[in-house]
């Protein structure tokens, strides 16, 4: 697979990453096997960008990465991320990016993860009554120390990315970023042009939106977090799905998947686009990957901008409680 870099912190990574946060939870049951049968895979068709965090699974999915990576650990561009608090089988959280939690929370995935070094880490979120440059410097001091290669922010916004970028260069920012989630074009994503700075994209295919295999009765496991997003309930449901016939009806076209498509668009969108679409099973990895030998030509390109425009989505991305921690 082709490489793309990761902003200026001299890392490579391949063009489609690996999303693996519903490994552990927020998408129904998972099976570690199951899972670690998909690491393998990924691994051999050559993606290298792995996506985790320590409250994805209150730990679990490091640890899970952390067995997987034994022996490949050379193989692989590893990112994890901070600040999201939460206590094993709760859904309530806090925000912590004081210095003190920053070293405390490295020390804690590093040990989950068995490894020396993290390669790209995030703060997750960031808690508004603690200073950027704060959390940054401490961050910088985990460079310094050889625990992280390269810094990286989460649902930030423009100002908050310059701030954090004249105290140590940040790598990459991630954001939500897909044909129903535009809002980077008009604020962050210039910045991160202006600095130099890579744009990771998560849920590029609209948490399952835009791969044609979501309808209106579709079931949801009772622990997916679907269950709750305002985009997939009622009208706004109904009218995305109408969005998302655009993208079904040029993908058969092309003789392609939905996904394939999704993922193709993002990546037309400049070479500092590195989407993570999250995936447990095998079949639907390699779906993913071969977009990124998926070219749309201009003509293509423009009919899905106007089919889907920034906004034409339906529904906050998150419920009203979860928006006030975005593009912070």
């Amino acid at each position: 697979m082709q490489t793309r870099a990761l902003g200026q912190s001299g890392l490579a990574v391949s063009a489609i990453g690996l999303g693996c946060m519903g490994m552990s939870e927020f998408y129904g049951p998972s099976d570690d096997a199951q899972s670690l049968a998909t690491l393998e895979h990924a691994l051999a068709i050559g993606i290298t960008h792995f996506d985790t965090a320590d409250m994805y699974g209150t730990g679990h999915n490091e640890r899970l990465l952390g067995g997987f990576l034994k022996g490949r650990r050379d193989r692989v561009v590893l990112a994890s991320k901070f600040g999201i608090v939460r206590l094993p089988g709760e859904h309530t959280r806090r925000i912590d990016t004081s210095p003190a939690y920053v070293r405390t929370a490295c020390e804690a995935s590093l040990q989950r993860l068995g490894v020396e070094t993290i390669d790209l880490y995030y703060a997750h979120r960031l808690n508004p009554e603690i200073p950027v440059e704060e959390t940054v410097g401490a961050m910088a001091d985990l460079v310094r120390a050889g625990k992280v290669r390269a810094l990286g922010l989460s649902e930030v916004s423009a100002a908050t990315l310059r701030r954090a970028h004249a105290v140590h260069p940040i790598a990459a920012v991630q954001t939500e970023y897909s044909l129903w989630s535009r809002d980077p074009e008009s604020g962050v994503l210039p910045a991160c042009r202006e600095l130099g700075v890579a744009f990771v994209a998560y849920a590029p295919l609209g948490r399952g939106m835009l791969t044609g295999h979501f309808g209106k009765d579709t079931e949801l496991a009772e622990s997916d977090i679907r269950r709750l997003s305002p985009r997939f309930q009622g009208e706004n449901l109904e009218a995305n799905l109408r969005l998302v016939g655009a993208v079904t009806a040029l993908a058969a076209e092309l003789g392609h998947t939905p996904a394939q498509v999704a993922l193709a668009w993002l990546l037309a969108q400049g070479p500092d686009i590195l989407p993570i679409p999250g995936t447990r099973r095998i079949p639907r990895l390699k779906e993913n990957a071969a977009a990124a030998a998926l070219m749309l030509s201009t003509e293509q390109l423009a009919r899905l901008d106007a089919a889907l425009p920034p906004g034409a989505a339906a529904g906050e991305r998150y419920p009203a409680d979860r928006m006030k921690g975005l593009n912070a």
